[in-house]
């Protein structure tokens, strides 16, 4: 099994990627393989020189794993977090990772940030607004005060009044 470790560059299997780029993978699993460079900034200095880009998405998916080795851990963590990146992602990056040692397992945390790999700088978003209906509201609130007060503002201070007496029942209780 590959040691796993932050800045890890995982591709899906599909992928489109330059030609003469030459990059070389090793299977992970789950519809993902790994790429065997050093770190995800040789792999985005190598799309650069082809014309292509390597963009981050800033905030991942974080799961939890648990195996008999502290790679096993990671391995099953990544593996669940993999399944929680959008398949408008072509890549992802191992961008953290805490391990727990127990008495008997291992408990890892990893994060991962969901990547595009693709030609040009431009990033393309995939236009789902016509497969995603959205229903109008048929309500509208008033953008009076007086209006709203009664129905955000108004039950506050009753609110308030209970916390406060029940405070003061427990500490009579003691």
């Amino acid at each position: 099994m590959r040691t796993i470790s932050q800045s890890h560059v995982l591709l899906r299997n599909r992928i489109e990627l330059p030609d003469g780029l030459g990059l070389t993978t090793e299977d992970f699993g789950e519809d993902w393989n790994f790429v065997r460079l050093a770190n995800t900034l040789r792999l985005e200095k190598q799309l650069t020189l082809h014309g292509w880009s390597f963009v981050r998405i800033a905030d991942g998916p974080m799961r939890n794993g648990v195996g008999d080795t502290s790679q096993e851990a990671i391995a099953s963590g990544l593996k669940l977090a993999l399944r929680h990146v959008s398949a408008h992602f072509n890549a992802a990056e191992v961008e953290h990772m805490e391990l727990t040692q127990y008495p008997w397992f291992f408990l890892a945390k990893v994060r991962v940030l969901p990547c595009i790999i693709q030609q040009g700088v431009a990033l393309s978003v995939a236009n789902e607004s016509e497969t995603l209906p959205v229903a109008r509201s048929s309500r509208h609130l008033s953008a009076q005060k007086a209006t709203l007060y009664p129905y955000f503002a108004g039950g506050m201070p009753q609110l308030k009044k209970m916390l406060i007496s029940s405070r003061t029942e427990q500490a009579v209780q003691q």
